[in-house]
C-alpha cells in the first residue's frame, strides 16, 4: 500500500514553534537553577586518579607536575572532574553533540582544507551528544579561573563570565534566524577577525589577533621538519629526541608504522589516494596537553619522492569522561567517535582526520602543526579575555547549533539577562572550588600521595 504523502512530506514545526517549545521547557528548569547543585562530595584526586589506569604509567607524574603548575592548569586537566560535578545539576533536557572539554584553551587556530586560518573549537576527546548547558558552563568557569590566574578581580572576571553567556545567547538567536545550511558553511576566518579589528582600530586585540595569527601560519608541517628532525650520515631523515617529552621506545607497536596506511578507510578517497605517495621513515612517542598525559601519542615522519614531509600525529582515544553521566557513545570505536564528533562540530576540519586500532589501542590521526595557533592566555588584559571570551561563546553556540534546533535553545535562553546572570554566579562558585582542589592537588603531592615531575 503506498505510503501517505502528508506523513512522508508532512510540515515541520516553525522557527517560532520551536522558540515556543524552548520558552516552555523554562517550568521545568527554570534559567536561574542552571548550575546549581554541583556534586562537590568527591575526593578529587581520587577521581583524577581513576584516569591514569591504562596510561603509560612513566609518564604519569608529569601530568601531575603540569597540573600543579597553576589553578587554571589544574582546571584544563580536570574535565573528568567537572563532569562529575556537573552530572546532577538541572538542564533544559536539550542534548547536543557536546565537546566535553570546553574550556577557552582549546578554542584556537587551524588551517581549512583550503589553507585558509580559520579559529574554532580544536579539541574533541571528550566529544559526546550531552547537554548543552555543560559546554557553556565549562567554557565561562575557565573565563574565570584564568581571569584570578590572571590577577583580576572578581568584578573583571564577572563581566568577562557575563560577556560569553551573552555572546552565546545573542549568537544563538542569530543562528536561529537563518537557515541551517548558512549556519552549516558559517566560520570565523582569521582574516576577517584581523579586518574587522582594523576596522574598529581595536588597538591591543587587534596586534593580539595579528601576534596569534602570524605564529599559526608559521606552523607548518615544513618548519616542524626543521625543528624536529636531523640529516643523518647517509642522508636519510630522523626525528630528534627531546626526552622525556619525545622519545623513540625500546619497544615499538609492531603496526604503529603502517598506520598512515591502514587507518585510509577512516578518510576520504582523495586522502586515501595522497597517503600512498608518501612512505613512513621514523617515529616518536609524545607527551601531549595536560590532562591527557599518559596516553599514548605517537608522531610519524613521512615523505614522499621529493623529500616533502607530511607529519601525522596518532593519539589514543578512550572513554569520554562524560559517558558515566551522558551515557554510552553509540560508536565502539573511541578514535571514530573523537573524528565523527570533531567533522560534527567544527566548521571545516582537518582532511587527514581519521581513526584506527593499534596494539589493542583506539586511536585518532589528524596532521601535526598544520597552522595550528592560540591566544596566550596570560598575555591578554582584562578587555581581550572579554573580547576572546565572547568570541569563543559565539563559536560555540555555531557548533551546538549543528545537532539541535538554535531556535528550540534559543527560545530557551530568551533575550533577557537570567542566562547570562546564572552563569556567572555558577562560574564565580566552581572557580572557588577548583581552589580548593587545586590545593588539594598541591597538598597531595607534598605529602607524597601521588607524584610530580616537573620536567613536562
Amino acid at each position: 500500500m503506498p505510503a501517505d504523502h502528508t506523513a512522508l512530506y508532512g510540515p515541520r514545526p516553525s522557527v517560532n514553534e520551536l522558540a515556543q517549545q524552548g520558552k516552555q521547557l523554562r517550568k521545568q528548569c527554570p534559567r536561574s537553577d542552571l548550575g546549581t547543585g554541583c556534586n562537590f562530595d568527591r575526593d578529587p584526586i581520587a577521581l583524577l586518579e581513576a584516569q591514569n589506569a591504562g596510561r603509560v604509567q612513566s609518564l604519569v607524574p608529569i601530568r601531575w607536575g603540569r597540573m600543579s603548575q597553576s589553578a587554571f592548569a589544574f582546571y584544563r586537566g580536570a574535565a573528568a572532574l567537572m563532569a562529575h560535578d556537573l552530572a546532577p545539576t538541572p538542564v533544559s533536557g536539550v542534548r547536543v553533540q557536546a565537546c566535553g572539554d570546553a574550556h577557552l584553551s582549546n578554542f584556537g587556530f587551524y588551517a581549512s582544507p583550503e589553507r585558509e586560518l580559520v579559529f574554532d573549537l580544536n579539541d574533541f576527546d571528550e566529544t559526546l551528544p550531552a547537554p548543552w548547558e555543560w559546554d557553556v558552563e565549562r567554557l565561562v568557569a575557565s573565563l574565570v579561573v584564568a581571569a584570578r590566574s590572571s590577577g583580576f578581580g572578581d568584578q573583571v572576571a564577572t563581566t568577562v563570565a557575563i560577556g560569553c553567556a551573552r555572546a552565546y545567547r545573542t549568537a544563538m538567536r542569530w543562528l536561529a534566524a537563518r537557515g541551517a545550511l548558512q549556519n552549516f558553511h558559517t566560520l570565523v576566518k582569521a582574516s576577517e577577525l584581523l579586518s574587522r579589528s582594523e576596522q574598529m582600530d581595536m588597538g591591543a586585540a587587534g596586534k593580539e589577533i595579528a601576534r596569534a595569527t602570524r605564529k599559526a601560519e608559521g606552523r607548518t608541517s615544513e618548519t616542524a621538519l626543521q625543528k624536529l628532525t636531523t640529516v643523518c650520515e647517509n642522508g636519510e631523515l630522523r626525528l630528534v629526541e627531546q626526552p622525556p617529552l619525545m622519545v623513540r621506545p625500546q619497544q615499538w607497536p609492531d603496526d604503529i608504522a603502517s598506520v598512515p596506511k591502514v587507518y585510509g578507510a577512516s578518510v576520504g578517497p582523495d586522502i586515501r589516494a595522497l597517503l600512498k605517495r608518501f612512505q613512513p621513515v621514523d617515529g616518536m612517542l609524545r607527551v601531549v596537553g595536560v590532562g591527557s598525559v599518559g596516553t599514548r601519542c605517537f608522531i610519524e615522519l613521512l615523505v614522499d619522492a621529493t623529500e616533502s614531509p607530511l607529519i601525522l600525529q596518532i593519539k589514543e582515544a578512550t572513554t569520554s569522561v562524560l559517558e558515566p553521566y551522558a551515557g554510552a557513545s553509540e560508536l565502539s570505536q573511541a578514535g571514530e567517535r573523537v573524528v565523527s564528533g570533531q567533522r560534527i562540530m567544527q566548521a571545516v576540519s582537518d582532511p587527514f582526520l581519521g581513526w584506527t586500532c593499534s596494539d589493542g589501542h583506539e586511536y585518532y590521526v589528524r596532521q601535526f602543526r598544520d597552522m595550528k595557533g592560540a591566544f596566550q592566555i596570560e598575555r591578554l588584559s582584562a578587555d581581550l579575555l572579554n573580547k576572546y571570551g565572547q568570541l569563543c561563546g559565539l563559536v560555540l553556540a555555531r557548533a551546538h547549533a549543528q545537532t539541535a534546533e538554535p531556535a528550540l535553545i534559543s527560545g530557551y535562553l530568551g533575550k533577557g539577562k537570567s542566562f547570562d546572570e546564572a552563569m556567572a554566579a555558577f562560574a564565580l562558585g566552581y572557580a572557588e572550588q577548583n581552589d580548593a582542589d587545586y590545593q588539594a592537588l598541591l597538598a597531595a603531592i607534598a605529602e607524597g600521595r601521588i607524584t610530580a615531575d616537573s620536567l613536562g
